[in-house]
């Protein structure tokens, strides 16, 4: 009997990294003082002009922010697979209409894009601004009780014995050539826009979790859209899906599927889910509610 494949699609922001709560002081103010409202606006700030900087200086933002898709390879079939070691990116007169060639330069960048993202934040910062976000990150998740590396450690887990998926399928509803026996997958749907998500990937050491292929925007789709993609993306007798997030969307399109929710709550002292403390094991369980298995830890 073929072993069944895990899916697990994640949120990003309030379940596997703390930002917004940072930035507006909600994440420090239930803690009645232990943390410091203004150390954590200071830091939410500091990771937001990273993000937007790097979305800039490496990532084609400015050019494209008004053209988000909701995952890099929608556009793959319109990519030529021209040489673009002297394309002039700056030059190219990107822009209105929505045509054929507009969509091809679109295209050119999301390879480049691609491309950078495999390479990591190694391959684009000087050794300066690597020690700067490496001391950023650590600061981070010390302020936040190892909430980051906590919910990369769970992701890890879930990781393990996951074969990675082609880098161009061109069609979002095959099975990509998966084998039967692989177990878990990681696939990430975030209500940002795509490229500052990649680009939250990899300042926040997520990037090797999840290649740029299973970052999913539900920007302007959103969230049962993106579900309904990814259902089809890995349909099969033997596949599970759990969802783990923060967020109203995700609970109700999560519903919607039929799939398991996984509640996420960044605040002290509450019912929901934190990190540290959620594991494979606590995934295997809701898994198991809904579909059944007979011993959730056989699974694991």
């Amino acid at each position: 009997m073929a072993e069944k494949l895990n899916v697990y699609i994640w949120d990003m922001d309030e379940t596997l990294i703390l930002l917004k709560s940072l930035i507006n002081g909600t994440y420090a103010e239930p803690f009645e003082g232990v943390k410091n409202v203004k150390d954590g606006i200071e830091i939410g700030k500091m990771w937001e002009n990273q993000i937007l900087q790097i979305s800039d200086d490496h990532f084609f933002y400015e050019q494209i922010e008004n053209c988000n898709q909701p995952y890099l390879d929608v556009l793959c079939h319109y990519d030529d697979g021209r040489d673009l070691s002297g394309y002039d990116f700056s030059g190219d007169g990107l822009g209105p209409p929505v045509d054929d060639a507009n969509k091809r330069k679109l295209a050119y960048r999301f390879r480049i894009i691609a491309h950078k993202y495999r390479k990591g934040l190694h391959s684009l910062l000087d050794e300066e601004m690597l020690k700067f976000w490496d001391n950023l990150f650590n600061l981070t998740d010390n302020y936040t009780d190892q909430w980051l590396s906590a919910a990369r450690t769970c992701l890890e887990q879930c990781e393990n014995g996951v074969e990675e998926l082609p880098a161009c399928s061109n069609s979002i509803g095959s099975n990509d050539g998966r084998s039967v026996g692989s177990r878990h997958v990681n696939v990430l749907v975030t209500s940002g826009s795509l490229i500052p998500s990649l680009v939250k990937c990899l300042l926040f050491r997520l990037d090797n979790m999840f290649t740029c292929e299973n970052v999913y925007s539900s920007w302007e789709v959103g969230k049962l859209q993106c579900f309904s993609w990814i259902k089809e993306r890995f349909n099969g007798s033997n596949v599970q899906f759990c969802v783990i997030g923060d967020g109203w969307e995700e609970c109700k399109a999560a519903e919607a599927m039929r799939w398991p929710f996984v509640k996420i709550d960044p605040q002290p002292n509450s019912s929901y889910h934190r990190f540290p403390g959620l594991t494979l094991a606590d995934l295997g369980h809701y898994i198991s509610v809904i579909y059944g298995n007979a011993d959730p830890e056989k699974d694991l």
